[in-house]
């Protein structure tokens, strides 16, 4: 025998018992579960820094991030989101890069990673660094003196200390050292020698700058025996040679240093 079917209004009634109590089923763990990841018990207590803290450590970075870590470690440690307190780390000077990982129950484990600077940015004493990754930073440095100078465009830091190396190496050859690069805003290189000299490189990729530095180094000591004095200037954007400038005489050269020579 069938059962007579049941009328609309307790269909509904009924469809809306199960689902007002699935929606309540569902807030009640919702609670439960916001209650167990705020929990004091997942506080987190201690912070580990390690890794390349030369300029940081744990102290001194709670002591700088003191109101930030506590907003942002308020939920304890399994409602905490990663990122933001890896953002907050890689905010504080001379740290490039923060890995962020949770050491159950309790505490934070922070791995450094920091700029190595390797030149001034700009003019020295600017509060701009350059990394050995060719990066831009902002820091002060404990003993500044006897970095070079790059200058240039932000956006290509990584390109001015790629050639500063290549050149580097070519003018210590002759034990001189470039003491500042600059890649000027309409896209010409000059270069300053510790000795004081100015070089102008011209335009060009690395191959062809350091094909111009080659063949002035390559001259220079037949140069200087044959006109003695200081280097003062020079210039290398000749195609075939370069002009020269020394203390009391000026030296044009396009296929040699014999070629031709004015004295003033």
């Amino acid at each position: 025998m069938s059962q007579p079917d049941l009328p609309l209004d307790v269909k509904l009634m009924t469809v809306v018992t199960n689902t007002l109590v699935m929606v309540f089923a569902v807030l009640c763990l919702v609670a439960l579960g916001n209650w167990v990841l705020r929990h004091p018990f997942w506080a987190v207590r201690s912070i580990t820094v390690q890794g390349e803290v030369d300029h940081q450590n744990a102290v001194g970075l709670r002591a700088q991030l003191a109101s930030s870590l506590k907003t942002n470690l308020a939920g304890g440690l399994l409602a905490l989101d990663l990122q933001p307190v890896r953002a907050m780390f890689e905010s504080v000077p001379w740290v490039r890069h923060a890995r962020v990982q949770r050491d159950f129950p309790n505490s934070l484990r922070v791995t450094l990673e920091e700029h190595r600077a390797v030149a001034w940015w700009g003019q020295a004493g600017s509060g701009y660094l350059v990394s050995r990754m060719g990066e831009v930073f902002e820091a002060s440095p404990d003993e500044g003196e006897g970095l070079p100078e790059l200058a240039g465009p932000p956006e290509l830091s990584g390109r001015v200390w790629d050639l500063f190396q290549i050149l580097s190496t070519e003018f210590k050859r002759l034990e001189l050292e470039i003491v500042r690069l600059e890649l000027t805003d309409q896209g010409s290189w000059r270069a300053t020698l510790d000795s004081g000299a100015a070089i102008e490189l011209g335009r060009g990729e690395s191959a062809e700058l350091l094909e111009r530095v080659h063949r002035f180094t390559a001259t220079l000591s037949q140069l200087t025996q044959r006109y003695p004095g200081a280097v003062q200037s020079v210039d290398l954007r000749y195609p075939n040679g370069y002009a020269l400038r020394m203390r009391g005489v000026t030296t044009v050269t396009e296929d040699g240093p014999s070629s031709t020579s004015k004295t003033r």
